[in-house]
């Protein structure tokens, strides 16, 4: 190599900059945990509500960030993860099918409920000048409320369409889009009445 010659890298992709972000939290799962049963049937119900406004947000130039459990498993990646799901039977490859990643999103593993502890997530939204959070996912009384929750400490605004997000019950999932709402100041409005066309 002649002394002047540089090894040539590929330039870095920039993160897209929004102020809204919507965040899809678990949705690709392996439902393979008690209660899963309770919950396949809505989160598949959600996921094809999801599916639908994740592609009306596109067209308005929002980026999509999937927040996903590693399940415990530490040599795990996101591409593994899609991968092993989409290649089931059941809810769980259905739903990874209908929500696969599409090039241009972007993905976090995280190690417990809230998309935000233990993740970049914060720095990522700072880089991406993000103000408001689409919050869809599951479970709603889990992993979505407890990210709806730091989300709110840390000041974003946040709308978390109720017909995309699934609990184990409707009872569960009823009073959580209440508490989120109520608390949280969170947006409950369903996709279905938002007025976005995919």
């Amino acid at each position: 190599m002649a002394a002047n010659a540089r090894p040539h890298h590929a330039h870095p992709t920039r993160l897209p900059h929004s102020e809204r972000v919507l965040l899809l939290v678990d949705f690709i799962n392996p439902l393979d945990f008690p209660g899963a049963e309770q919950l396949a049937a809505p989160a598949l119900e959600a996921a094809r509500t999801t599916v639908r406004l994740k592609s009306a947000l596109a067209a308005q130039g929002v980026p999509a960030i999937y927040a996903n459990d590693n399940y415990g498993v530490w040599q795990s990646d996101f591409r593994s993860l899609v991968s092993g799901c989409v290649g089931r039977e059941g809810a769980c490859g259905e739903i990874a099918r209908l929500l696969c990643p599409q090039a241009d999103d972007l993905a976090i593993l995280k190690p417990r409920h809230s998309a935000f502890y233990g993740t970049p997530l914060e720095l990522l939204l700072a880089e991406m000048g993000a103000r408001e959070l689409v919050l869809c996912g599951l479970a709603t009384d889990m992993c979505v409320q407890i990210t709806a929750a730091d989300a709110f400490l840390r000041e974003f605004g946040c709308w978390v369409p109720a017909d995309c997000t699934a609990a184990e019950s409707q009872d569960a999932r009823r009073a959580s889009l209440a508490y989120m709402e109520t608390v949280l100041k969170c947006d409950v409005r369903p996709a279905a009445e938002a007025g976005l066309r995919s």
